[in-house]
């Protein structure tokens, strides 16, 4: 029997670990010799003030989304795939490929073909470190590290050689063909006569995130693969023992997880650069590691953490902007709310188990 409720599980002790993260924050900015209660309501108004806000908001958050689902599948098969970083990137070189050298007559054809390539180039960048555990039994974890540092050296000689226009002296791409631009949350809004900023980069590959989001619930709660990436996860004996091919979960759960980190390309790439550029993927893929992580691997949970993230990322931009505290200070305040909501989640577990089975014992004495 579970010590605490779900609901505990899921919603107590993250929100004690960001309220724990918050409070230190809001002391160190005190120490900086700034209000506290002017830089929340700055951060509040910054991201979710107004639709200008709210487009940047959730232009990051649709980063997150990605990367933090392809951090889940893999710790639900009892991996942690580190490797986001350069699977985004790689997946960058399939959706700049598919829209540099097809021809595509309209921006609903060339989405498809950018979930189809981008995913693709994620896929494929990390199989090969799931076969190297697979067959080799080498850690997922270094080779996932180590093939980050691949695909930068890659994206780095792609940007300066093969795909730098001719005459041009930064490494990137040249600008997408036109029939490749995808409409932006105001041109999706307005369709419903919903105003919204013309400004943010927030584009409609939010919409490609949230039916990641439901596809991969279906798949992990509601298909047979699901149950065996699950059970793979929770006990590798038993599972070998129930017949499921631990190479093939391996396999499977680790090509899943590339496929989604490759997709958010989508959004930086073809959705708000229009071209490929080197560092696209600014720590996005690491990112998502804390979002799984805060969202407890569930697809609802990585979607509220990247909502959580994306807050934190365009309220940080404000506060550097429109503060005299320093940008350091701004990562500090992210780094915090991942150490309190991830790294340190046993320190908060432990007493809220304690509470809860004091609770429970005082429940059953009462009953007689």
């Amino acid at each position: 029997m579970d010590v605490m409720p779900k609901w505990a599980d899921v919603v107590l002790i993250p929100l004690v670990g960001l309220i724990m993260a918050f409070v230190l924050s809001g002391l160190m900015v005190w120490a900086s010799g700034q209000d506290p209660w002017d830089a929340i309501n700055l951060m509040i108004s910054g991201s979710l003030g107004s639709t200008y806000a709210w487009g940047y908001t959730l232009y990051y958050a649709t980063n997150f989304i990605f990367t933090g689902l392809a951090v889940a599948i893999a710790f639900h098969a009892r991996m942690f795939n580190i490797g986001g970083e350069g699977q985004a990137a790689l997946g960058g070189l399939g959706v700049a490929i598919c829209c540099l050298y097809i021809p595509w007559p309209h921006w609903s054809l060339a989405l498809i073909g950018a979930v189809i390539t981008g995913g693709l180039f994620g896929a494929i960048w990390a199989a090969i470190p799931a076969y190297l555990q697979a067959k080799r039994g080498s850690h997922i974890v270094i080779t996932t590290i180590m093939f980050n540092f691949i695909a930068a050296a890659l994206m780095n000689y792609m940007l300066v050689g093969p795909l730098k226009p001719r005459g041009a002296m930064e490494p990137a791409t040249g600008k997408f063909p036109e029939a490749t631009h995808l409409p932006t949350l105001h041109d999706f809004f307005g369709v419903f006569g919903i105003e919204w900023s013309k400004a943010p980069p927030a584009n409609i590959t939010l919409l490609v995130g949230l039916a990641a989001c439901f596809l991969l619930w279906v798949l992990i709660w509601r298909t047979r693969l699901g149950y065996e990436i699950r059970a793979y996860g929770h006990s590798e004996s038993a599972a070998k023992y129930a017949g499921i091919s631990p190479t093939k979960i391996i396999m499977i759960a680790m090509i899943i997880s590339g496929a989604l980190a490759g997709m958010m390309a989508i959004n930086n790439v073809m959705g708000e650069a229009e071209r490929l550029v080197l560092n696209n993927v600014e720590g996005a893929g690491f990112i998502g590691i804390a979002v799984a992580l805060m969202g407890r691997s569930h697809p609802l949970g990585v979607l509220i953490a990247a909502l959580l993230f994306g807050f934190l990322y365009q309220g940080g931009s404000e506060l550097g902007l429109w503060t005299k505290i320093p940008r350091e200070m701004v990562v500090v305040i992210q780094a915090l709310v991942i150490l309190f909501t991830g790294a340190l989640d046993n320190m908060i577990r432990m007493p809220l188990e304690r509470m809860f089975l004091a609770l429970r014992r005082k429940r059953i004495v009462a009953e007689g």
